[in-house]
């Protein structure tokens, strides 16, 4: 199976909520290691290397 670049969230309204709570009250550099912190714990859930490249690339 590739990468899915199709809609898959439920609720996506509600998870882009919670994302932007998240970051509610961090300094610009607070925010940034939390994104980086949080791409590192997703792509360690999703763990195949070939899924992480596709999904760097489409990010590109």
């Amino acid at each position: 199976m590739g990468l899915n670049l199709q809609p898959n969230i439920k609720d996506p309204d509600g998870f882009y909520d919670e994302l932007l709570c998240a970051h509610e009250g961090r300094s610009k550099d607070e925010s940034d290691a939390f994104n980086a912190r949080l791409i590192l714990i997703l792509a360690n859930h999703i763990g195949d290397r070939d899924i992480l490249r596709a999904a760097l690339a489409a990010a590109k």
